[in-house]
């Protein structure tokens, strides 16, 4: 990355970080078009537009930095999170659940990912598969002692719900 895309990068988060995301934006805007290519820059613009509730111009943002091999590891996981939260708040569903499934393929250990999942899995009338997901995460992750002791049993059921003797 060069020296002059790094300092812009950085201004751009700091203006974020100081409350003042709508000249973060404008840097942002600014940056993509001298580097249009870039996923980084791409990664950033699409994330500064959710912040100031701009779902739908996200989009494009979010689709081109994933399109892009050279994502950072931790980026490309924030940018599935990102689309696919975007898409499920935009009412695109069923884009929602294919981003979030590759997220969670891709990051099996984010309980983000999978918590996401779960919403636009509910979305899509898949109640039953959203709500494993969720107990599975919650008997993996909770503190909660008393949860812990019913651990065995609460993964035994999330696999079927309607599960009687």
């Amino acid at each position: 990355m060069s020296a002059q895309k790094k300092d812009l990068l950085d201004e751009a988060e700091r203006l974020r970080a100081e409350g003042r995301p709508e000249e973060a934006r404008e840097r942002l805007l600014a940056l993509t078009a001298e580097y249009p290519h870039d996923a980084e820059v791409a990664y950033r613009t699409a994330w500064i537009h959710d912040v100031l509730g701009l779902e739908a111009e996200a989009v494009t943002y979010y689709e081109r930095c994933l399109a892009k091999p050279e994502l950072s590891t931790e980026d490309r996981r924030g940018a599935l999170l990102g689309l696919g939260s975007t898409y499920r708040i935009l009412g695109r569903y069923g884009q929602a659940v294919e981003i979030l499934r590759r997220g969670v393929e891709e990051f099996p250990e984010d309980g983000a990912l999978r918590t996401f999942l779960s919403m636009a899995l509910f979305n899509t009338g898949e109640h039953h598969e959203a709500m494993r997901l969720l107990l599975e995460l919650t008997a993996a992750t909770s503190d909660d002692p008393h949860v812990q002791g019913y651990r065995r049993a609460i993964e035994h059921y999330a696999k079927d719900l309607h599960e009687t003797v």
